[in-house]
């Protein structure tokens, strides 16, 4: 009978053995001993090791029915800080994994080795784990794999010795052996897992210094952990470049902490993919949960990024009666049982979102999510990681400051406050003066907006770092007015009256309490959306004072602000020489067609080309969103004050 199930398995494996898991999720009963199936054996083997100088030890496991006559593909099972070569057999059973997979047709029949990954001649796990020399001997066992056991087992058993047929996993220090090891190693191994990797986790730059390699070389990366170790930021870290560089892996989340209920699922899922032919497209729905989106309050489990950019919102209101999320589009949510509602979004774009809960029709900020002025009001954000954002990453360069200035304003007869960008070594050099940028939020936004959203103190230390912009002071204000809402009298009201706010207040409380340059070519003027009408308004009508304009996503909207455009144009039709020998830089950038603005931008680019008027248009895509603003200060900074 029980050869009868072993041939069966056999056959199950010849239609499968093509198949991924269609599984998420091991199963219950799944790492537990059935009879009436057979089994594979466990052995120890002794090896002669010339990089410890000693004889060493590992657990072996050969699959059921494992003939010499049959090559096999050989996985090295690493064990943990505190662990030996008997971790995994007492701790997580794999015999009994692999046998019930084997005998369901899910695995490819391989050899198993679990070695001792505390490379030393006193190999045992006892006294202090942590001791340096220990800790150490874990990064030598890769001499020890590579030089001394690998070769063993290639003479003493029935495997193939290409790279393709090897693969290294492990969990927690092991785990972080397996990424190191394995992805320093590529030549020797085509499949490398990470479960709940440890500190000793290599950088991902380290691990990874060529992504495009790394793509054609990996049959599989898999990176995994539960969502309530204290170590996924290893994981994340790791993942977070991966997805960034184009790496195909998967990154699997799932409920637990760091032990072996975690680990013996990750083996129960990484198992089945090895030596099969994969698909990469399905990597990203191999998960249970996502990770915590950046934007979270402190320990906040939800909203959570999915690998494919879905998002998880879960919220307790066990009274109401009905709950949405608002991001863009509205998402019905389920209540479950307990109270809590749930639902999982459509693939979202890169990049900072506002969003709000409507809990029976009153829109609310999430309280798990960092909150922003934005929308008119207090509203969540999400920031969905992008790639190509290392330029407002958080990197090691010298960093600036951003300073919240009180001020009286005679203008609006009341106190208001501005953020002020102070660059690197401001207050070091203090016999330095520095050119300004004086930077505008959009409509329903304020002085938070750039601050904040717009991440302009980390976009400016990176150009700074690089040399690639002028060191400056960016100055940050209210530009809300309040003057008759959105009409064309009301815009126009509050652009007059912010012009004398710029000019009357805000400039010379700047130039009065910082060490700034005070001539127009060290000054510059630019704004997003309603900011960027501004922009229009004072910048052109003061080429005096300032030389540089920046206008983000904005234009005179028609029909609303066709009076008021055609008065500027007037203006510039009857300064046109000044108005060029003046600006230095007019720089016009839109979020490309699918920006709200972007026809009358359009038409406005048009009549300044007749009008003679020059200026440079830049187009990134993304629409009328931060990404986009983020990348045109960005690009707009170095092209200041040279």
């Amino acid at each position: 009978m029980k050869q009868f199930l072993f041939l069966l398995s056999v056959t199950l494996l010849a239609i499968n053995g093509m198949a991924q898991p269609v599984e998420k999720q091991a199963p219950k009963g799944f790492d537990s001993i059935q009879q009436n199936i057979i089994h594979g054996a466990i052995d120890t083997i002794i090896y002669e090791s010339k990089t410890v100088g000693t004889k060493r030890r590992a657990i072996i496991y050969t699959p059921p029915g494992f003939s010499k006559k049959i090559k096999y593909p050989v996985l090295y099972l690493l064990h943990g800080i505190g662990g030996d070569e008997k971790e995994w057999l007492n701790g997580g059973t794999p015999q009994v994994i692999m046998d019930n997979l084997y005998a369901q047709g899910k695995v490819q029949p391989m050899i198993i080795v679990m070695p001792n990954g505390r490379a030393m001649k006193d190999d045992r796990a006892i006294g202090n784990v942590f001791d340096s020399a220990k800790v150490q001997a874990f990064a030598n066992f890769e001499k020890d794999l590579l030089n001394d056991l690998i070769p063993y087992i290639e003479k003493k058993y029935p495997v193939y010795t290409d790279r393709e047929h090897r693969a290294i996993a492990g969990l927690s220090m092991g785990g972080g052996q397996s990424l190191n090891f394995g992805l320093g190693n590529l030549d020797k191994f085509a499949w490398v897992g990470g479960f709940s990797s440890a500190p000793n986790t290599k950088t991902p730059e380290v691990l990874v210094p060529d992504a495009a390699k790394a793509t054609q070389q990996l049959k599989l990366l898999w990176i995994s952990c539960g969502d309530a170790d204290g170590l996924i930021g290893f994981s994340k870290r790791t993942h977070d470049y991966l997805q960034k560089n184009d790496v195909p892996h998967i990154y699997y989340i799932e409920p637990g902490v760091h032990d072996f209920k975690v680990w013996k699922n990750g083996l129960y899922m990484y198992s089945q993919f090895l030596f099969k032919p994969v698909d990469a497209t399905t990597f990203p729905q191999y998960t249970v949960l996502g990770t915590p989106a950046a934007t979270n309050v402190r320990s906040a489990k939800y909203p959570q990024l999915l690998p494919d950019n879905r998002v998880a919102f879960r919220i307790k209101a066990p009274e109401a009666q009905k709950v949405q999320i608002d991001l863009g589009r509205k998402y019905d949510m389920i209540q479950d049982t307990g109270g809590y509602w749930t639902v999982t979004t459509d693939i979202i774009s890169e990049g900072f979102h506002y969003y709000s809960l409507l809990i029976d029709g009153v829109a609310l900020a999430d309280p798990s999510s960092q909150t922003y002025y934005g929308m008119g009001r207090m509203a969540s954000g999400i920031e969905i990681p992008a790639k190509g954002d290392d330029f407002y990453a958080v990197t090691e360069v010298p960093h600036g400051d951003v300073r919240i200035k009180k001020y009286y304003s005679t203008v609006t007869r009341s106190w208001r406050d501005m953020y002020i960008y102070t660059p690197p070594g401001y207050d070091a050099n203090t016999s330095e003066k520095y050119p300004v940028l004086y930077i505008l939020h959009g409509g329903g936004e304020d002085q938070t907006g750039w601050a904040t959203q717009g991440k302009t103190d980390l976009i400016l230390d990176n150009l700074i770092a690089d040399k690639k912009a002028t060191p400056m002071l960016i100055v940050m204000p209210d530009a809300n007015i309040g003057l008759g809402g959105f009409t064309s009298e009301g815009i126009e009201n509050s652009e007059r009256m912010f012009e004398a706010e710029l000019k009357q207040v805000i400039m010379p409380f700047v130039e009065k309490n910082y060490r700034v340059l005070s001539d127009a070519k060290s000054r510059a003027l630019a704004g997003l959306s309603m900011g960027g009408l501004h922009t229009l308004y004072t910048g052109i009508n003061n080429t005096d004072l300032f030389a540089h304009l920046g206008v983000f996503s904005s234009g005179w909207i028609k029909p609303m602000l066709d009076k008021q455009a055609d008065k500027q144009y007037d203006y510039m039709q009857k300064n046109t020489a000044a108005i060029n020998s003046h600006l230095k830089t007019f720089w016009i950038a839109m979020g490309g067609k699918e920006d709200i603005a972007y026809n009358n931008c359009q038409i406005m680019l048009a009549k300044l080309d007749a009008l003679g008027i020059k200026h440079t248009y830049y187009e990134y895509p993304g629409g009328h969103t931060w990404p986009v603003w983020r990348k045109d200060l960005y690009e707009f900074a170095p092209l200041l004050f040279k």
